[in-house]
């Protein structure tokens, strides 16, 4: 919020204009509804603006009539329930009217569960349900928890994963639904007798939301990219961790390697490497909305500096920019005939996709492999198996793909702009980081290798250039190919 009526999201500001500036066609939808989540009021500094915060609530009130337009659509309402009501609970006063919008909005929510949708939607829908059935009083205000309560505790046993992992994969929604679990933790301390006997389970399963959200992350202390993902969304691994102290749940530091997890993600460090391989599936069967066509791809610090990463977030919105972030040729992994390993299409849709399977990790956690089917309808059936590897001096990837027939083989490995120097050295590349060693890579038994550009999206509204080493195999199958990346 920059000031009372201008704004900042995705990287675009503006202007709400008075009246119908909440539902400006002019802007992208997800800029809107953004300004529907009322996020400000429980932002860094927010009691500075607590006036602003007024007279916005006054606004939305008088502009948004019930029913109308994208504020009353299930999810931006129940981000705003949460918000209107944990602002009225750090000691701002709700008004008559803003109460009375409050319990028509919370009335409005009980009868538009996104069942259609599920996912990290539903169990928006259920924490909106368990703060105003908390805040207000009445028979209603108890239908209003009870179903909210139920439908977390089913959703909860559905979507987050043995290993602590939310079934949708993608590291930045899962922390945003940490941050839920922390903030019902914290509402049960206000409202015990409501909650107590309900929340009991709800420390420990934060403690292994943390514990995996660790482990999907890179020592700058900010998330992977996989799936849907970018910074500035959702709250950093940190500030999530700083929470659940401040709420006496423990934080586990230690982040174990190896081990392939009911997620499917697997990290890998050695020296100065750290890994994190995905060998997993690309998301629920009936819910893979948020998936991108990146199947055994992997992102990659070197001596606490990011070196390989996927592609990120820049746009929701359905077109070439967001086709191409999801295809399998903005990712670290291997390309087969120019499609991706999975039918990503729309904005949110997928339709035939891959599946991993002889996923392992050696016993000393250096070294994992695993196999996709996702090109198995092209002729000849290809199947692509990548191993990677770290030690003290190197990290190594060795991508076959098996099969029968000619192909076309494209292995990436894009890399983070902060890459200072690419210039070729014999069979391969040297490659500078700031302030680091610099790297040697070789790429053995591919014919071609070469150099090219991408994109990295680190938040919403931003694309960066950035190099892109490559390698390209064309000719019958199996193929190998071994990437060395050494000191």
């Amino acid at each position: 919020m920059l000031s009372p009526r201008r704004f900042g999201f995705l990287g675009q500001a503006a202007e709400l204009l008075e009246g119908a500036g909440w539902n400006n066609s002019a802007m992208p939808k997800l800029w809107l509804y953004n300004l529907h989540y009322f996020d400000d009021l429980r932002a860094e500094a927010c009691e500075g603006r607590a006036s602003w915060h007024r007279e916005l609530i006054k606004a939305w009130i008088a502009e948004n009539p019930p029913g109308t337009g994208n504020g009353w659509e299930p999810y931006p309402m129940s981000l705003r329930i949460v918000n209107w009501i944990a602002w009225a609970l750090a000691g701002n006063e709700l008004d008559v009217a803003a109460r009375d919008s409050l319990a028509l909005q919370a009335r409005t929510l009980s009868r538009l569960l996104e069942y259609h949708l599920l996912g990290n939607h539903l169990l928006a829908n259920a924490k909106a349900l368990v703060f105003a059935g908390c805040y207000f009083s009445g028979r209603e205000a108890e239908g209003w928890l009870r179903m909210g309560l139920d439908l977390l505790e089913r959703e909860w046993r559905e979507q987050v994963l043995g290993d602590g992992g939310h079934f949708e994969l993608s590291p930045m929604y899962h922390a945003i639904l940490l941050e839920d679990v922390l903030d019902l933790v914290q509402l049960a301390k206000i409202y015990p007798q409501a909650l107590a006997a309900e929340s009991v389970g709800w420390p420990e399963l934060a403690q292994r939301m943390l514990t995996w959200l660790n482990k999907m992350s890179h020592p700058d202390g900010e998330i992977a990219f996989f799936n849907d993902a970018a910074f500035g969304i959702a709250r950093t691994g940190a500030q999530l961790a700083a929470y659940a102290r401040s709420l006496n749940i423990p934080v586990i530091a230690d982040v174990a390697v190896g081990r392939v997890a009911e997620s499917g993600y697997i990290r890998l460090a050695s020296g100065p490497w750290l890994a994190i391989f995905d060998a997993a599936e690309v998301g629920p069967s009936y819910l893979p909305g948020h998936a991108h066509a990146d199947t055994l791809c992997l992102e990659v610090s070197f001596a606490g500096q990011r070196l390989i990463v996927n592609s990120g977030t820049s746009t929701y919105a359905d077109g070439a920019i967001r086709n191409e972030e999801r295809s399998t040729a903005a990712h670290a992994t291997v390309e087969v005939d120019a499609e991706s390993s999975s039918e990503v299409w729309a904005s949110f849709r997928v339709g035939r996709r891959a599946h991993t399977f002889d996923k392992s990790v050696s016993a000393c956690g250096d070294k994992a492999w695993a196999s996709h089917d996702g090109y198995r309808w092209l002729p000849g059936r290809p199947v692509h198996r990548r191993e990677v590897a770290v030690s003290t001096t190197s990290l190594v990837v060795r991508d076959d793909v098996t099969g029968e027939g000619s192909h076309a083989v494209i292995g990436r490995f894009p890399l983070h702009p902060s890459v200072s120097r690419v210039e070729p050295d014999g069979q391969g590349w040297r490659i500078e980081l700031p302030d680091r060693p610099a790297l040697r890579v070789s790429m053995q038994g591919a014919p071609e290798c070469f150099v090219s550009e991408g994109y990295y999206s680190p938040t919403f509204g931003q694309r960066i250039l950035r190099p892109v080493l490559a390698w390209r195999y064309t000719g019958r199958i199996p193929m190998r190919v071994e990437t060395r990346f050494e000191l």
